[in-house]
């Protein structure tokens, strides 16, 4: 409709409407209850005490809550961030701001940073979460995808980048845990990419809503704002990073994360965001803040995935090779041993046979260098009930047997 946003044409569908369109017309076991694998959306409860803060709370839904968030919200964020990240300082009144959620914030920062009277490029994983790429096309960039496969690790190739591109660039996106392989980047790649910031004056969007999902208790993954702080950079320039409490704590929900880094960059954002029509509640304010403040149910929850890990690991190993991921929930399964064709057939078959649902990695990514980088892949989201997931595990490997065996 050429009395819209012509930009919105570039939009394509959603990785999830594929999956319906795949999924249609087919008729499933119904003596096998369905399992969702496909959505990483938590299942685990969410923590009593946040609920009775929400509800505690209610009374403050008769106040218009302010875009900048409560004063102890951002103290409490950036006393967070300073104990899990290392860090010497965060200036709660000018580094941090509270989002309603990390995809509500990490579509409208490209909103901000985008000049697009310069032909501007936006940098992004391949795979990569699709809010990437909307921003971009709805700020009047163009993307530029670096394939993450397993020869680099899952990790995006700096060096591959032309400085062409470079010189264009205004935004790359990252994402540490990624989405969907669970790949960590290491302190001396984000080191690398804050130099190259610098150089070419672009800014670094960080999504690291993965962070707290890892196997080691004592080796959480490092952040790019603890990058910055191991260079005495402690104004965190052209540096943002992205946090929700969607996946630590088990509330998708609530749309509850926060925005924290580069104070002038945040300043802009936030002028947007003051006509954008996006303050977070005061009732989920005040319940982020309990969540925040507590670690016992965020290790109690890395400790009930560690338990689905194991037994994904035990339970299909042998007949599907896996690679467990550096941190996150997902599993990045490599489908061509299995027999079964391409990563749509292993889903579309897997949900016929199996009743089970799981992602074909191709719709998490796009073609780039003459390749799809999903392809051959499906992503497994562990966020199941430990039962269901042991169920999820059995009945794959039934089907994958099967295949191996016709074949």
């Amino acid at each position: 409709d050429d009395r819209m946003n012509i930009d919105l044409n570039k939009l394509h569908p959603y990785p999830f409407e594929k999956l319906n369109a795949l999924k249609s017309g087919i008729s499933p076991p119904a003596a096998l209850t369905h399992i969702a694998l496909s959505i990483g959306e938590p299942k685990h409860p969410p923590p009593e005490f946040v609920r009775e803060t929400l509800a505690n709370a209610l009374d403050k839904l008769s106040a218009y809550p302010l875009t900048k968030g409560l004063p102890e919200l951002r103290e409490t964020i950036a006393e967070w961030l300073c104990q899990r990240f290392r860090l010497q300082t965060v200036c709660p009144e000018t580094q941090v701001l509270p989002v309603n959620g990390t995809r509500e914030a990490l579509f409208a920062f490209a909103q901000v940073v985008i000049n697009r009277s310069n032909d501007p490029v936006v940098v992004s994983p391949n795979p990569f979460y699709q809010i990437y790429e909307g921003a971009a096309l709805l700020a009047g960039a163009r993307l530029h995808f670096l394939n993450c496969t397993a020869d680099n690790g899952f990790c995006p190739d700096w060096a591959s980048v032309s400085p062409k591109i470079w010189q264009q660039c205004q935004l790359i996106y990252i994402c540490s845990p990624g989405n969907p392989s669970g790949a960590v980047l290491d302190i001396d790649t984000l080191q690398s990419l804050i130099q190259l910031a610098d150089q070419y004056d672009f800014t670094i969007a960080s999504d690291e809503c993965y962070s707290e999902i890892y196997p080691d208790e004592n080796n959480p993954p490092i952040g790019l704002l603890e990058a910055c702080a191991q260079m005495g950079r402690h104004s965190y320039d052209r540096c943002v990073v992205f946090h929700s409490l969607s996946k630590r704590s088990n509330l998708p929900g609530l749309r509850s994360g926060f925005v924290a880094g580069d104070s002038r960059i945040l300043a802009n954002f936030l002028r947007y965001r003051t006509y954008h029509g996006c303050a977070m509640p005061v009732p989920s304010q005040l319940a982020s803040i309990a969540a925040w403040r507590d670690e016992q149910h965020v290790r109690d929850n890395r400790h009930q995935y560690r338990q689905k890990f194991a037994i994904f690991r035990e339970i299909l190993e042998p007949v599907l090779p896996l690679s467990m991921p550096d941190a996150g929930f997902y599993l990045w399964a490599d489908t061509r041993g299995a027999n079964i064709g391409s990563d749509e057939d292993f889903a579309r078959e897997l949900f016929r046979q199996q009743h089970i649902t799981v992602l074909p990695g191709r719709y998490l990514a796009r073609t780039a260098n003459d390749i799809n980088p999903g392809e051959n892949r499906v992503r497994m989201a562990l966020v199941a009930p430990l039962e269901e997931c042991r169920e999820a595990a059995m009945r794959i490997r039934r089907f994958v047997e099967a295949a191996q065996q016709r074949g």
